[in-house]
């Protein structure tokens, strides 16, 4: 095969969670700037909107809570009547601490709220998609973690419940690597690092600054770099690749 056939997507079914802005959003733009069809999740009905007007291919768009499993299920069955079963699957959907700071001092419902979308939305995700794969036997799926599912992030600033469950996101990801490596579909993550998206207040300079200077690269990276590494392992070039988790953070894990 030629290199644009090894990276193509063309005629895939794509769904794409947290695709209402951020890297969901660039996401579901590769996915469709590569022939795609794409079925986009979020809870914000206002960035969903200006999602679809980026994407060039058939899509849809479904307001819902990747915490939710009956809405999940719901979306998942939606997306199989209207462009069909799924393919790929980025389960991206994320929150942040609701307030960073010290475990003694932590919240249970902020707690509570990371687990069930950052770890608990991702399970609901992987298994709806999985029962549409493992009936066409074959499939992709991306789980968006962290570099600080790698690492603490408290030389920088406190995050337990961010960190907790992006951890929890790379094992199951390699746990599900495994469960499936026979039936021909792939579980990978994505580790990113600093990216420009409304997870982190990046319009605060001294956030900005602790950011940067934390990163070897010494700058922030825009959403858009993160389509290369979404299209890789959505397509065919990455089908000798399972149960691993690709960092793409400036270099901040190799100090």
């Amino acid at each position: 095969m030629s290199i644009s056939e090894i990276f193509s997507v063309a005629g895939k079914v794509a769904f794409v969670t947290g695709a209402g802005s951020g890297l969901g959003r660039e996401m579901a733009v590769a996915m469709a700037e590569n022939g795609a069809k794409v079925a986009c999740l979020d809870l914000n009905a206002d960035g969903l909107a200006k999602t679809a007007t980026l994407l060039a291919t058939e899509n849809i768009s479904i307001v819902g809570d990747v915490s939710d499993e009956m809405a999940v299920d719901k979306a998942f069955a939606e997306c199989a009547e209207k462009l069909g079963p799924v393919d790929i699957l980025f389960s991206n959907a994320g929150i942040g601490d609701p307030e960073p700071g010290l475990l003694h001092e932590y919240s249970t419902d902020n707690w509570q709220k990371v687990v069930d979308v950052n770890l608990n939305g991702v399970f609901n995700t992987s298994r709806a998609a999985l029962r549409q794969m493992m009936q066409t036997g074959a499939g992709k799926i991306i789980n968006t973690a962290s570099m600080w599912g790698l690492a603490g992030s408290s030389s920088v600033f406190p995050l337990p419940a961010y960190n907790a469950t992006k951890g929890a996101v790379v094992n199951l990801t390699r746990e599900l690597g495994l469960q499936y490596a026979t039936h021909n579909i792939q579980v990978n993550a994505i580790c990113p690092g600093f990216f420009l998206t409304e997870l982190g207040p990046y319009d605060e300079p001294e956030f900005m600054a602790a950011t940067q200077g934390f990163t070897p690269m010494n700058r922030v990276a825009a959403a858009s770099e993160i389509k290369g590494t979404a299209l890789y392992l959505a397509s065919s070039a990455s089908d000798f690749v399972t149960g691993t988790s690709l960092v793409i953070d400036g270099g901040c894990m190799a100090k």
